[in-house]
C-alpha cells in the first residue's frame, strides 16, 4: 500500500504544492465534484447517443441564437482593414465612449461624461471579475443575490473576501431581503452586486427598490454594482437603469453588455458607467489586466448603439418566444408567467412523475428530462428547486418555433407531472 501511495505522490508535478489556496492549493485538480453544466453536457451526449433519431430540445442554452445585425457585421469588415485600428485600444477609444453616452441619454435619460464616467470592458464578465480588485481586502464582504452569476463572488474570494448570499425567493418577489441583514455583516460589506432584469428569475427592478439600495449604501458605506446585461430584454414596463434613480451616481456603477440586447455574443464588448471615481478605479485595474478590445470591434459596436431598431427587434423576438413557451408549459402543468425581463423562464420544479420517479431537487428533475425525454433545462437549487428554460434555442422562423413548442407539448404531455 505504501508503494502505491508513494507512486501516486511521485506522479504529481513538483509544483502541485505551489498552487494557490484560492483554487484548491495542493488538492488542485484532484477533486471529483462535477460542475452542473458539465453534468448537463454529459447527459446531452448520452441522450444523443441513446436516442439518435430523437431531436434534442435545448432550453439550456444561455446565449443568443442569432448573429449580430448585418449592419454591425458589415462595419466590422470595413474597420478590420483600417490601419489605425490595428494597435492596442487600452482603456477604450473615445468614439465608443461618446456613443455609449449617447445611448444612455437616449435610452434612459442618463447623462454621463464619456471621458470620466464610462469605460469599455471586454464583456461584462471581465468587468465583474475586476471590480472586486478595486475594493476587497481579506475579510471584506461582497453581497450577492442567489441564484445568480457567480463571477464577482469568485474573485471576491480570490482576494480573501467573503460572499454573503442573499436568496431570491418567490415570497419576496425575487428581491433580496435587505432588512434582515445584521449590523456586523453591514460593517464588513464593501460591495453589493445586483442583477436586474435578473438572471435567472426574470424579475425587474423598481425605482422604489433602487432608492432603498441607494439610501442603504450611503448609510452603511458600501458601493453598488448593478449588472445590467439583460436590461434591453425588459418586457414589463420600460427598461430601468440604476443610474436613473436619484443618488445612484454617488454610490455605484452599472455594467452593460452588448451580448444579449444586440446579438453580439462572442464579440466581448460592454462598458462600466456611473460614479467617476469607481469607473477610474476599474480602469486602473483593467489597464493592468488587458490592452483593450480590438478597436475595430468597438467602432462596429457604435453602429449598434446608434440604431434603436436593433435591440427593439431582439426584444420583440424573445418576448414572443417566452409567450409561446409559457403557454406550452402551462398546458403541461407548470405554473409560470412571462418574466419581467431576460430570455430566461424560471419556474418551480415538478416533484415527480405520476407512477414514476420522484425528484429530490431540481438537478434530479433536469437530469430526468434530458436522459428520458431529450429536453435540456438548467437546474437551480440555491433558493428552492427551480428549473430555468431559455428561449435562445435555434429556430429559423416562427413556424420552426411553433413546431418546437408542439414537440415540447407532445413529450411533456406523455407523462403526468406532479407539482
Amino acid at each position: 500500500m505504501a508503494t502505491v501511495v508513494n507512486e501516486q505522490v511521485a506522479s504529481d508535478p513538483y509544483f502541485q504544492e505551489l498552487f494557490a489556496d484560492r483554487i484548491g492549493g495542493i488538492s488542485y485538480g484532484k477533486g471529483n465534484e462535477i460542475y452542473k453544466f458539465e453534468k448537463i453536457k454529459r447527459a446531452k451526449r448520452k441522450a444523443l447517443a441513446d436516442y439518435p433519431n430523437r431531436s434534442l430540445l435545448d432550453f439550456g442554452i444561455g446565449e443568443n441564437d442569432s448573429m449580430a445585425n448585418a449592419k454591425v457585421r458589415d462595419q466590422l469588415a470595413i474597420e478590420a482593414n483600417v490601419p489605425a485600428n490595428r494597435g492596442y485600444a487600452d482603456n477604450g477609444i473615445a468614439d465608443y465612449k461618446v456613443a455609449v453616452s449617447r445611448f444612455m441619454n437616449r435610452q434612459f435619460g442618463v447623462e454621463l461624461d464619456p471621458s470620466t464616467q464610462i469605460n469599455h470592458c471586454i464583456g461584462s464578465k471581465t468587468a465583474l471579475s475586476m471590480l472586486p480588485a478595486c475594493f476587497i481586502n481579506p475579510g471584506d464582504i461582497t453581497m450577492m443575490t442567489v441564484p445568480g452569476y457567480p463571477v464577482a463572488g469568485t474573485h471576491t474570494k480570490y482576494y480573501g473576501g467573503q460572499v454573503y448570499r442573499l436568496p431570491l425567493l418567490p415570497e419576496n418577489d425575487f428581491f433580496p431581503d435587505l432588512d434582515s441583514i445584521s449590523d456586523d455583516v453591514w460593517e464588513k460589506t464593501k460591495m453589493l452586486v445586483l442583477n436586474y432584469p435578473n438572471s435567472p428569475t426574470g424579475q425587474v427592478a423598481t425605482r422604489e427598490f433602487y432608492s432603498k439600495v441607494v439610501e442603504l449604501a450611503k448609510e452603511k458605506s458600501f458601493i453598488v454594482v448593478q449588472d445590467a446585461a439583460h436590461i434591453l430584454l425588459t418586457f414589463r414596463g420600460e427598461p430601468l437603469s440604476f443610474l436613473q434613480v436619484p443618488g445612484a451616481m454617488d454610490v455605484g456603477v452599472e455594467v452593460h453588455s452588448m451580448s444579449k440586447g444586440f446579438d453580439m455574443i462572442g464579440w466581448r464588448i460592454g462598458w462600466v458607467c456611473g460614479n467617476a471615481k469607481i469607473v477610474q478605479a476599474f480602469a486602473d485595474v483593467k489597464d493592468n489586466c488587458d490592452s483593450g478590445q480590438f478597436a475595430a470591434i468597438q467602432r462596429s459596436a457604435i453602429v449598434g448603439l446608434d440604431d434603436p431598431s436593433i435591440p427593439a427587434a431582439i426584444n420583440q423576438k424573445y418576448r414572443r418566444r417566452l409567450g409561446k413557451l409559457v403557454a406550452t408549459l402551462r398546458e403541461c402543468g407548470f405554473q409560470c408567467d412571462v418574466p419581467g425581463g431576460s430570455y430566461f423562464l424560471y419556474t418551480k420544479t415538478p416533484k415527480g412523475v405520476q407512477g414514476g420517479p420522484r425528484f429530490a431537487n431540481a438537478e434530479e428533475a433536469s437530469q430526468y428530462f434530458i436522459t428520458e425525454h431529450s429536453m435540456v433545462t438548467v437546474p437551480w437549487d440555491d433558493a428552492g428547486p427551480h428549473l430555468r428554460f431559455s428561449v435562445t434555442y435555434e429556430a429559423a422562423d416562427e413556424q420552426a418555433e411553433d413546431a418546437l413548442m408542439a414537440e415540447t407539448k407532445r413529450r411533456l404531455g406523455s407523462i403526468k407531472l406532479e407539482f
